[in-house]
């Protein structure tokens, strides 16, 4: 057994840690922070022609300002299909609909709704850290049986550093973003 295996191992181990932190980032993204995001209708779908369908594929998302979003739908029916999804979507958000847009003004946040989204985020952070520990186990078992299989010991064990590396720069770096978001809402 030669050593491109165990690269190969340590680059998927490497690549699933890196795709835990992004989806993160990404879900931490749609967490309102008191002031106006569009991301946070990432998640939102609407009805098109029967087909549910992103916000931001059916309309421009903007913000005019850091206490409201404007949603201008390219088709002037899309209007009410999107507050209804606004409002399904249980976001604590009260859609305006003007027949020409979507107003949606961002109520500040409560001090219990900002704990509440402390505790979501750490939560989101677990997750993503569970994710990275499972692609550490994942290659260190991977590496034990190349080890049975005839890869040589040294390799095995410089492999095994490699990937006990490669977690604790991910854990650091959620971490990070944990912390960052959590500053974000903490905010006033």
């Amino acid at each position: 057994m030669d050593i491109s295996v165990s690269k190969n191992c340590i680059a998927q181990a490497k690549d699933k840690m890196e795709k835990a932190v992004v989806h993160l980032e990404e879900e931490l993204k749609t967490f309102r922070a008191g002031k106006a995001n569009p991301s946070v209708f990432n998640n939102v779908m609407v009805d098109y022609y029967g087909t549910p369908t992103a916000i931001s594929k059916v309309s421009s998302v903007s913000t005019p300002d850091s206490k409201s979003i404007v949603i201008q739908p390219w088709e002037k029916k899309m209007v009410a299909p999107i507050v209804k999804a606004i409002m399904d979507a249980n976001l604590g958000f009260t859609p305006i609909n003007n027949g020409e847009n979507v107003r949606i003004n961002i109520p500040p946040l409560t001090e219990e709704r900002r704990k509440e989204l402390c505790k979501e985020t750490r939560t989101s952070g677990e997750n993503a850290k569970m994710s990275v520990r499972t692609a550490r186990r994942d290659a260190v078992e991977a590496h034990k049986k190349f080890k049975k299989d005839g890869l040589e010991e040294d390799i095995c064990k410089d492999a095994e550093d490699e990937i006990q590396k490669m977690t604790d720069n991910c854990v650091k770096k959620i971490d990070t973003i944990v912390e960052a978001k959590e500053k974000e809402v903490m905010t006033v």
